[in-house]
């Protein structure tokens, strides 16, 4: 088990340079849509063992910050880890961002034996603009599982300021292979095909907190059990592309205030907050009282935590309840200030508007994603 580093954020060093506001401006949430609007169909509106890998919490960004290896000889990179996002780039030292080159490792193939180029060019459209790259494939190593002929991408261009300040190399995508760019193999897909984990699952366990270094830990191939209290309740993914499940409802202070006829959400590591659509997050947002600021947060009074409703939300038969402490994101800067947990983002699809469960959700319960059987299990978080 790794342990893992807190870093300033990325908000936080757009803040501090007076730069966040017009970040804001230039990237409405509404834009993030396109992140997750390509993978549904066209006619939709917007040792074999187990593995422990701790997280890091990069302000509103959770990664893995064990020092991951790829090539031969290694080079070591970071990696933001998401179960929402496809098999991802790694910078290559033909980056074009100059800070990028300054601050990042980079991946350099042609110092790696077992590299083999796959002669693809791709891209892929993130809110901030379209990132550049080619593919290939090489030897990946994750905490003490080695990964032969892993398919990834070689990132020579990011958009925007977001990737260049991020202390995070790569993305470790752990979505199903209907996401991936062209026929490349996601990462847990080749860990089941080459037989490296006992069981074909993975769980997250987030930690909360800006008070301490440890962000949390990931296993591939296993739960920890002294990681959860009680019993874990399953529910089948509806949609095998993110984990995607279904919703009953979402409870103000027990009754039904929102999804009342049931909707589709998203378990995502990568997304930091709960989203849904803008005019059910609206009415949330004034039920606990969240004011919208001048640099596009929900903020609400820190000293009336104790009075604010708790939120359910009922999936299969368990309702998961989360406390103010819990929806509300703690900031300690100059002085303490608190965001809402919650941000409006509009995707609809056949099914209806689309909810995603982020580090918000995620951090109150522990979360195991089962391949094997196509299923998402909860669990209590201690």
């Amino acid at each position: 088990r790794i342990p893992l580093v807190r870093f300033k954020s990325i908000k936080k060093q757009l803040k501090e340079k007076g730069e966040l506001e017009e970040f804001w401006r230039n990237h409405h949430p509404d834009v993030f849509a396109r992140r997750y609007l390509h993978c549904f169909p066209a006619d939709i509106a917007l040792s074999v063992g187990t593995a422990s890998e701790r997280l890091y919490d990069y302000m509103n960004v959770t990664s893995s910050q064990d020092k991951q290896k790829s090539g031969s000889p290694a080079t070591q990179l970071v990696l933001h880890q998401g179960t929402g996002m496809l098999p991802g780039p790694l910078l290559s030292p033909q980056v074009s961002h100059l800070f990028c080159a300054e601050v990042h490792q980079k991946f350099k193939s042609f110092l790696s034996d077992s590299y083999e180029h796959g002669g693809e060019a791709f891209s892929l459209q993130y809110g901030t603009g379209q990132l550049l790259g080619v593919a290939g494939k090489d030897t990946l190593q994750i905490s003490n599982i080695s990964i032969r002929g892993q398919d990834f991408g070689e990132s020579v261009f990011e958009p925007g300021t977001t990737f260049a300040l991020a202390h995070f190399d790569g993305v470790l995508g752990l979505g199903y292979p209907s996401l991936a760019v062209g026929n490349a193999l996601p990462v847990f897909d080749s860990i089941m095909n080459q037989q490296l984990v006992e069981e074909p699952v993975f769980s997250f366990y987030l930690k909360r907190g800006d008070d301490t270094e440890n962000g949390g830990e990931l296993i591939l191939g296993g739960i920890d059990h002294s990681r959860y209290k009680g019993s874990i309740h399953w529910v089948p993914v509806t949609e095998k592309s993110y984990w995607q499940i279904h919703l009953n409802n979402i409870k103000i202070q027990g009754r039904a205030a929102f999804c009342s006829h049931g909707c589709e959400a998203i378990v995502d590591s990568g997304t930091s907050l709960i989203t849904g659509p803008s005019s059910q997050i609206r009415r949330l947002q004034e039920y606990i009282g969240a004011s919208p600021s001048h640099t596009g947060e929900f903020l609400v009074d820190c000293r009336r935590l104790s009075s604010l409703p708790h939120i359910s939300f009922t999936i299969g038969h368990h309702e998961y309840k989360l406390t103010a402490e819990q929806y509300v994101v703690k900031s300690i800067e100059d002085q303490t200030f608190c965001m809402s947990g919650f941000q409006s983002l509009d995707i609809t699809t056949r099914s209806g508007p689309l909810w995603i469960l982020g580090d918000v959700f995620m951090s109150a319960f522990y979360c195991i994603f089962d391949r094997g059987n196509d299923r998402v299990g909860f669990a209590k978080a201690v």
